[in-house]
C-alpha cells in the first residue's frame, strides 16, 4: 500500500515536472495556440457560398422535415386519386428507362437509368411535401423495393421490369397498416414488406409515381474524387392493368408534380399520358433522406472543421519536439537520472501533451462548430441540421483526435529521437493520408486508407448518415467516413498504443 502511494506521488511529481517544462518553453505553448488558431481560421473563413436567403423573402432554404424528424427530399410525379378507408391498388409495370439532360442548350439527351430510379405505387398523406407515405416499386438496378416514410427500405426480388418480363405490384391499406406485394404473373403474390403509418389520414391519395435521383460522378484529373458534379435525371415508366378496389368510388386520375425546383426547365418537370388502360409517366427527383454531397444539397457541420488537418501539423510538431528536444540537447540524461523509471517519464510526457492537445482541440472545435455554422448560413449556404448530441460528439471527438495525435507524436519522438524524422513521420502517417483522401485518391482507395491509417480517426467528425438507398459520393469532405466515429478513433488509438509500447521498450534498452 505504501509503495502504491509513493508510486502515485512519484508520478504526480513527474507530471508536474513535465508540465513545468512544457509551459516554460514559449515555442511549444505558441505552437498549440497556433494549432487552435489555424483550425478556427479555416473554419471561420468565408468558405462555401450559396443562394439561400440571398434573393429576398421566399428565397430562404428551409429544411423539409419528414414524419420521423429527419431532413428529407420529396420530389416525384404522381398520378393519383383519393382512397377513403381501406382498399388496394394493383398495376403492371412494363418498362422503366432513364436519361440525362444535355449539359448545354441544344445538346442531346443521354440514356442513363440510375440504380435507384423508382416507379410503382404509392399511398401518401395528400400531396403535401414531407408527408407520410408507403410505396412499392421497381427500381433501375435494385429490384423491387418497399419504402416508407423516407428512411425505411425493404428488398423484394431482384430484376428489372421489361416488356418481356413485366412486374406486378400491389399496395393494400388496412387501417394504418400498408402492405406491398409483387408478382411476376399477376396471380401468385409475394409480400415485400409491411409498414405502419400512424400519421396516415382516413382519406389518403393513392396512385402511380415515378422519380429518378440526381446523377453524381467524380471529376477526374488532379483532384480526382475530391471534386464532383451532379445532374438531374429523368425516368419514364409505362404501366397498364391498373386496378383499384375499395376505398370509396373510383374517380378520375389526376397528375401532380410533387416538389422539385420551381425554375426547372419544362422538359425536366415530368408529366404523364394515358392511352386506354396504359399510362406513361416521367418524373425526376427522389423520395428519401436528404443528404449532402454531389447527389444532394448543402454542406454539413464537418465543413467547419476543414482546418483540422492543418492544426494537426502544428500539434504533432510540438508533440515530437517535446521529446526530441531533450535528446538533442542531452537533457534527457538529467531527466532519467532524476527518475530512473523510464516508462513513467514517457507516460508523463504523453499525459501532459495529450491534455494540452485535448484542450486545444476542444476550444477550437467548439468555436468553429458553433460560429462556423452561422457564418455558412450567413453566406447563403444550406447547412444540414445536426442534433445537439452530434455536435457534442463532433466537438469532443475532434479534441480526442488532436490529443491522441499529439501523444502519437510523443511516441514517435521517443522512438526516432530526431526532430525532423519524428515530425515527418507523424505528418506522413496522420495528416498525409487525409490529404490524399480528400484531394487525389479514387473512392475505393480512399475508403481503404481511412480504415487502416491513423487518419481513420477523422471519422470522429462524421456528422451525416450514409443511406444505402441514396446513391451519392459519400466523401469525408461532406461528412461521411467508412468507419463509425469511435471505430475510427480506435484505429488511431491502436497506432498510438503500439508506438508508445515500442517507445517504452526502446527507452529501457537504449542508452540516453
Amino acid at each position: 500500500m505504501t509503495g502504491d502511494t509513493e508510486g502515485g506521488r512519484g508520478f504526480g511529481r513527474l507530471l508536474h515536472a513535465e508540465w513545468t517544462k512544457f509551459r516554460t518553453v514559449r515555442g511549444w505553448v505558441l505552437g498549440m495556440a497556433a494549432a487552435a488558431g489555424l483550425i478556427m481560421a479555416f473554419g471561420l473563413s468565408p468558405g462555401v457560398q450559396g443562394s439561400c436567403g440571398r434573393h429576398g423573402p421566399g428565397s430562404e432554404c428551409v429544411p423539409l422535415i419528414g414524419p420521423g424528424g429527419q431532413e428529407v427530399t420529396d420530389s416525384f410525379f404522381f398520378v393519383h386519386q383519393p382512397l377513403a378507408g381501406d382498399g388496394s391498388v394493383t398495376v403492371r409495370v412494363t418498362s422503366l428507362t432513364g436519361q440525362l439532360p444535355p449539359e448545354r442548350p441544344g445538346g442531346s439527351w443521354t440514356p442513363h437509368l440510375p440504380p435507384w430510379a423508382k416507379a410503382g405505387l404509392i399511398i401518401k398523406d395528400g400531396t403535401r411535401l414531407g408527408s407520410s407515405y408507403a410505396a412499392v416499386m421497381v427500381t433501375g438496378g435494385r429490384g423491387v423495393r418497399m419504402q416508407d416514410d423516407y428512411t425505411h427500405d425493404r428488398a423484394g426480388q431482384p430484376g428489372a421490369a421489361t416488356a418481356a418480363a413485366p412486374r406486378w405490384l400491389r399496395l393494400t391499406r388496412t387501417g394504418q397498416t400498408v402492405t406491398g406485394a409483387e408478382s411476376t404473373d399477376g396471380t401468385h403474390w409475394t409480400t415485400v414488406g409491411t409498414a405502419t403509418l400512424p400519421q396516415l389520414p382516413p382519406t389518403a391519395q393513392v396512385g402511380l409515381f415515378v422519380t429518378a435521383p440526381p446523377y453524381a460522378a467524380p471529376i477526374g484529373g488532379l483532384l480526382g474524387a475530391a471534386s464532383s458534379r451532379g445532374s438531374p435525371t429523368l425516368a419514364t415508366a409505362t404501366f397498364d392493368r391498373l386496378d383499384r378496389s375499395g376505398g370509396g368510388p373510383d374517380q378520375a386520375w389526376t397528375g401532380s408534380r410533387i416538389g422539385g425546383p420551381d425554375n426547372a426547365p419544362a422538359d425536366e418537370r415530368g408529366g404523364y399520358a394515358q392511352t386506354g388502360d396504359q399510362f406513361s409517366i416521367t418524373g425526376s427527383g427522389d423520395i428519401g433522406p436528404s443528404v449532402a454531397g454531389a447527389a444532394g444539397i448543402g454542406v454539413t457541420i464537418t465543413q467547419t472543421l476543414a482546418g483540422t488537418f492543418i492544426g494537426l501539423i502544428a500539434v504533432v510538431v510540438v508533440g515530437a519536439l517535446f521529446v526530441t528536444a531533450e535528446f538533442r540537447r542531452g537533457l534527457i540524461r538529467t531527466t532519467l537520472s532524476a527518475s530512473p523509471a523510464r516508462g513513467r517519464i514517457l507516460a508523463a510526457k504523453a499525459v501532459v501533451v495529450g491534455a494540452v492537445g485535448f484542450l486545444t482541440g476542444l476550444v477550437a472545435a467548439a468555436v468553429v462548430v458553433t460560429a462556423g455554422q452561422r457564418l455558412l448560413r450567413h453566406n447563403g449556404a444550406y447547412v444540414h441540421v445536426a442534433t445537439t448530441g452530434t455536435e457534442l460528439r463532433v466537438v469532443v471527438g475532434t479534441a480526442a483526435l488532436v490529443a491522441t495525435a499529439a501523444v502519437l507524436a510523443v511516441g514517435l519522438g521517443a522512438v526516432l529521437r530526431n526532430s525532423a524524422a519524428a515530425v515527418s513521420t507523424a505528418i506522413v502517417v496522420i495528416v498525409l493520408p487525409y490529404l490524399l483522401v480528400v484531394t487525389a485518391l479514387p473512392v475505393g482507395a480512399a475508403q481503404w486508407l481511412l480504415r487502416v491509417s491513423p487518419a481513420a480517426a477523422f471519422a470522429l467528425q462524421q456528422s451525416a448518415r450514409q443511406y444505402p438507398q441514396v446513391a451519392n459520393l459519400y466523401r469525408p469532405a461532406d461528412g461521411y467516413f467508412p468507419l463509425a466515429p469511435w471505430a475510427g478513433f480506435a484505429v488511431l488509438g491502436g497506432w498510438t498504443a503500439a508506438t508508445l509500447a515500442l517507445a517504452a521498450l526502446l527507452l529501457r534498452r537504449r542508452d540516453a
